[in-house]
């Protein structure tokens, strides 16, 4: 039998958890780990603070519901805390009171899934969170928590946790199936100087939040009891974890508006194709329900409205709608998801590649294919197995490299038209690498793609051509268009830029390759894992050649300079814990391995803590790091694995002591910063259990 979600041990009332949302996040996860429902604390807490970046678990009403997903776990686990003092976690109205860590395994099953997200569907409701705050035990809180996550069967049945179609609302009678005008129990009847206007016949919305446990399904219930307010059917597609059933065509077909409150891409958005749309991130349904099904209402009764494109993946036109999305955050979501779905193809093929040099040498990229074609187990190369197996290694991490371009145009094409872009954005990658444009070509040329899939979407086609549209006729079309200007028209300026860029970064020495490591360093640790830093690394994984000494050069100084932060904020932890909480302390410890394997994530916890100290001094860092990697003329083939892939780095002696410096360097600014203006150490908060 699985072990229940959550039992007393996890409970702490009116306890003093710490001053910040890092601490409580801390000490609940402590209290699931000393409960044997993860394996690691510092684990669990480093993914908790990590989804926490990406946008704030506040939620009006003094509550915060910081979740994951992590390895660490190994049971879906619930970690409750009623605080005393209340503690910021970023809610529009003030700090909370109410904490609730939702820790879920990585690949958990959806059964859990549901689970949790029933209960995060239930702090809509205004009578269980008072009753939350009214209990005067531990046992009051468990059974109102059980009680939710597993009724009794004297009670009404309550709707599956997925909210698709006409499921209604936790705690709600919810609305019925579209048939017209339909108004809910409880709610004021329509007045007399709206009762002869036409009435709109109900609202579809899909929701969606990063991780899909908790957001999701809160902004899918609050949307719908906003309908109910105001008389209006509102069905809801839920896109998470526990899964999504999806609206029944004939919903969607009769929906007056559509309302997406989504962090992340909606899936099958051309079957709202035409609808007015109102679009937010997931946070903002929970936050202003009333308000967005208002907008949604105003934009079902005005021609003029941002609709959806007919086209997969396109956002709304017109970027003033209220909530819509604007084309600059747009772009840049656009260019993160080609580099995202390239980096596993970076990673894995190059891994492979310096797998390949450690056991056949560096010579084995001049004869890796003939060694592979033309030999075999039965009659080995000079060099025996070892030889063999380099080759391989090599032979599988080049072709997996191979795909770095067409990777990166195919899915930036892919984030602006969905499925229809991909033939043609890996089309555009091909040519870019055909044309010997390289990275810069893929970037164009996927933007091409994806651009004109998506306007050639928008043509008007007889009913019967429609389904030819996503199948046939876009990547058809979509993919002549792009290949013909990048063959005729941007192939060989591309090529030009790219080869003069390789000519300069070749030809540079003395004070301009150390200026280009300081470059290339701060932006390696000004967002720890953010966009500058995934430029960074995207342009010197892009650009990696093991017959090119320049690209080699910079990918060991990105490398050594990413590898700073978490060894720096280690470091100061030791050298000066003081300084820092317990917390910190403890996420110091973890540091020490993320920063050797070139996870600069790893110090996010600290720099979200306390930013204007912690980034100036990791870019400082940073700064020292890089510049020394590119004044030594270090070298690394590999593009990830920190000091692990050891074997892939030249000059390794010179590498570490570039490593060494930049992370004293950090250390040092970072203990100084927070030295200035404080008289007395932090003092860990002591937890109270009741």
């Amino acid at each position: 039998m699985a072990a229940p979600i959550i039992t007393a041990e996890l409970i702490t009332l009116d306890a003093d958890l710490g001053t910040t949302k890092r601490d409580v996040i801390a000490a609940l996860a402590e209290r699931l780990a000393a409960a044997g429902r993860a394996g690691d604390a510092v684990a669990l807490r480093d993914a908790a603070l990590a989804r926490e970046s990406q946008s704030a678990t506040g939620l009006p009403g003094g509550i915060a519901i910081p979740h994951c997903k992590s390895a660490a776990v190994t049971s879906a686990s619930l970690g409750f805390a009623r605080l005393n003092p209340k503690v910021d976690f970023g809610a529009p109205d003030g700090p909370a009171d109410l904490v609730f860590l939702i820790a879920a395994p990585e690949g958990g099953g959806a059964e859990h899934m549901k689970v949790l997200s029933t209960l995060a569907r239930s702090l809509v409701r205004p009578e269980f969170v008072a009753a939350l705050r009214g209990a005067a035990t531990t046992e009051e809180v468990l059974a109102l928590i059980d009680g939710v996550l597993t009724p009794q069967s004297t009670e009404s049945p309550r709707p599956d946790p997925s909210i698709s179609a006409a499921s209604p609302a936790a705690g709600s009678t919810g609305p019925q199936p579209d048939s017209g005008p339909t108004r809910s129990p409880g709610t004021a009847a329509p007045s007399a100087e709206t009762k002869d206007r036409p009435q709109p016949r109900g609202i579809v919305a899909v929701t969606a939040c990063p991780t899909g446990i908790a957001h999701t399904y809160m902004a899918a219930d609050s949307l719908v009891a906003a309908g109910e307010r105001a008389g209006i059917t509102v069905h809801v597609e839920t896109q998470g974890s526990s899964g999504s059933t999806a609206l029944d065509p004939e919903i969607i077909a009769t929906a007056s508006a559509v309302v997406f409150a989504t962090d992340v891409g909606v899936r099958g958005r051309e079957r709202f194709a035409g609808k007015p749309v109102v679009e937010s991130g997931v946070k903002r349904a929970i936050n202003e329900p009333d308000v967005m099904i208002g907008e949604a209402l105003r934009a079902a009764a005005d021609p003029a409205a941002s609709r959806v494109s007919g086209s997969p993946g396109e956002t709304s036109s017109a970027a003033s709608s209220s909530g819509s999305l604007g084309w600059g955050t747009r772009l840049r979501q656009i260019l993160l998801t080609g580099v995202s779905y390239m980096i596993p193809f970076v990673a894995a093929g190059g891994l492979l590649i310096a797998l390949g040099f450690l056991f056949g040498g560096y010579e084995i990229a001049d004869n890796a294919k003939t060694i592979v074609l033309d030999n075999s187990l039965t009659a080995l190369p000079d060099g025996g197995l070892s030889t063999y197996i380099g080759a391989v290694l090599f032979q599988l991490g080049s072709l997996a490299f191979s795909f770095l371009v067409p990777a990166l145009a195919g899915y930036i094409a892919y984030a602006i038209a969905d499925r229809p872009g991909l033939a043609p954005g890996f089309t555009a990658g091909a040519v870019a690498v055909f044309v010997g444009a390289g990275f810069l070509g893929g970037l164009v040329g996927g933007l091409i793609a994806g651009f004109a899939a998506l306007w050639i979407s928008k043509l008007a086609v007889p009913q019967w051509a429609r389904g030819l549209m996503p199948v046939v006729v876009i990547p058809l079309f979509a993919s002549l268009t792009v290949g013909m200007l990048m063959f005729i028209v941007l192939g060989k300026p591309l090529a030009a830029v790219t080869n003069g860029l390789t000519d300069w970064l070749n030809g540079l020495s003395g004070t301009s390759v150390i200026v280009l490591g300081v470059i290339l360093g701060l932006m390696m640790c000004f967002d720890l894992g953010g966009p500058v830093n995934k430029a960074a690394y995207s342009f010197a994984a892009a650009g990696l050649s093991v017959n090119d000494p320049a690209s080699l050069r910079i990918m060991a100084a990105v490398m050594a300079a990413g590898m700073v932060p978490p060894l720096a904020m280690a470091l100061a932890t030791v050298l000066r814990p003081r300084l820092f909480t317990m917390a910190e302390r403890e996420n110091g410890k973890a540091a020490w391995l993320l920063g050797a394997s070139f996870i600069s994530e790893g110090a996010i916890p600290f720099a979200a803590a306390d930013p204007l100290r912690v980034i100036p001094a990791m870019m400082a860092g940073g700064a020292v790091t890089g510049a020394l990697v590119m004044a030594g003329g270090t070298t690394l083939s590999a593009p990830h694995g920190g000091i692990f892939v050891f074997f892939a780095i030249g000059h390794i002696g010179w590498f570490l002591l570039a490593l060494l410096a930049g992370t004293l360097t950090a250390a040092a600014c970072v203990t100084a910063a927070k030295t200035i203006g404080r008289t007395a150490a932090p003092t860990p908060a002591v937890p109270v259990t009741v």
